[in-house]
């Protein structure tokens, strides 16, 4: 295994109760600055999500990608309950993993 290799499940967002972005991977500090870098086009690079507002760090991608899957059936308001009550302020989890602050 990788010493990379931390499966994680994101959320980004392109403003405060803005447009959200539910994804997986297994290296969190390298996706986030492809989503900041828009290095694929589609719909995180076309709506501007890029601001890390939730994530959450999983022992398997199985687990990472079964807790994604379930998320992104949520409604919007229990998505929006899930990132207030770890990240009440919408601040960029980003600049903890070492980012500089989205302007």
């Amino acid at each position: 295994m990788k010493d990379d290799f931390a499966p994680a499940v994101y959320i980004l967002a392109s403003a405060r109760n803005g447009t959200l972005y539910v994804g997986t991977t297994s290296n969190l500090i390298r996706r986030v600055a492809q989503h900041r870098a828009d290095h694929f086009d589609g719909f995180s690079s076309r709506y501007g999500t890029k601001t890390l507002v939730w994530f959450e760090m999983h022992a398997t991608m199985e687990q990472a990608i079964l807790r994604e899957k379930r998320i992104k059936k949520w409604n919007r308001a229990w998505k929006l309950k899930l990132i207030e009550e770890a990240n009440s302020a919408w601040r960029d989890l980003a600049t903890d993993l070492g980012f500089d602050a989205l302007r």
